[in-house]
């Protein structure tokens, strides 16, 4: 049982990992994220490729609604337009990854201060109904400028490539979408340890006090939107390389919904809360999806009955998280964490 944590230095009190035994942690989670794809299957390749995709969206989510407290229903639409710009980046201007996905980031991070503009005049579900409008928007934009974005066929891209190494299988794929994930989970820890972040904790908590304090509103809130749609933006972009197309019906409001339900169900105003709802959203439904394959080779009529029920059982569960436990399985995992930390002693 740990009796005492004593720190010789500013630097290990800052330290995102404290102790030898969270560093050691990490090292044996780094190893096992490196070997999995030599172990896994195709399935679970593509799993693991779509839950790093997700991830870097869902971060940027959580640091605008659970770090910044700005209600979004539009975060799939500046994955679009990180989307469609890294395609026509990669597709007409020849560019290589390493600057088409930056630039669909940088797209997608100027969408998100228009978009942010009205939310120094509104809050609350007012705000939620302006993204919600925006996704709307950017989806009529992504249908109809076949110009530009190809309209209802969309985009194919070529493989992501670097020094002549092609990333064209969900295997290569992995280890281009893994660095990537761990390196913005690293970025949105680290803001939030610097003034700027603080500065977003200090409006989602009392706008008016921050206001007082000396945090410009406005500036900030158009930050939190700008910072968000970039993580955005780049997991659009790497979506694009991992499907190899991209189309208006890649980014739909249903996406939106969904990538709100892993930061809701995860953890709001967490780091390892995107983490934990980002897995429990992306691998709960594909198991509901295998049992209800598994019922239909049981009994032919079980599909009749289970198909609507995966998606009835999905709901309630993330409204249980919503009633019984609000604050996500961040905090599951914490309680567990101080239980062990003080068992067999009382609390």
């Amino acid at each position: 049982m740990r009796i005492g944590d004593f720190k010789e230095s500013y630097a290990a009190d800052e330290a995102l990992f404290r102790t030898p035994t969270a560093r050691a942690w990490l090292a044996v989670l780094a190893a096992a994220l490196v070997a999995f794809p030599f172990v896994a299957g195709d399935y679970l390749l593509y799993l693991a490729n779509l839950v790093g995709v997700f991830l870097i969206a869902a971060l940027g989510l959580n640091i605008l609604t659970g770090y910044t407290g700005q209600i979004s229903l539009g975060h799939a639409a500046f994955m679009g337009v990180g989307a469609y710009a890294t395609a026509v980046a990669a597709t007409r201007l020849d560019a290589p990854f390493w600057l088409a996905v930056p630039a669909g980031g940088a797209a997608a991070c100027l969408a998100g201060a228009v978009v942010g503009v009205p939310s120094l005049r509104i809050k609350g579900l007012y705000l939620a109904i302006a993204t919600l409008a925006a996704q709307v928007i950017f989806e009529w934009v992504f249908t109809n400028w076949e110009s530009v974005t190809g309209g209802i066929r969309g985009i194919n891209v070529p493989p992501a490539s670097l020094a002549g190494f092609r990333f064209d299988t969900d295997l290569r794929s992995y280890f281009l979408v893994l660095p990537l994930a761990a390196l913005h989970a690293y970025a949105a820890a680290n803001l939030f340890r610097t003034r700027v972040g603080r500065a977003f904790i200090a409006v989602r908590d009392r706008d008016l006090s921050a206001e007082l304090m000396g945090v410009n509103l406005f500036r900030t809130k158009i930050l939190a939107f700008m910072t968000s749609s970039w993580f955005a933006g780049i997991a659009g972009g790497l979506f694009v390389y991992f499907a190899k197309v991209v189309t208006p019906e890649s980014f739909p409001l249903s996406l939106s919904i969904q990538l709100l339900a892993m930061i809701i169900v995860g953890g709001l105003g967490t780091i390892q809360g995107a983490l934990y709802g980002t897995v429990f959203v992306t691998l709960v439904p594909e198991a509901l999806r295998s049992l209800t394959q598994l019922a239909q080779r049981l009994s032919p009529d079980a599909m009749t009955w289970f198909y609507p029920m995966r998606d009835i059982v999905f709901g309630a569960m993330i409204v249980g998280f919503l009633v019984f436990e609000p604050r996500g399985l961040a905090e599951i995992v914490s309680r567990a964490r101080r239980f062990f930390a003080l068992w067999p002693f009382p609390k």
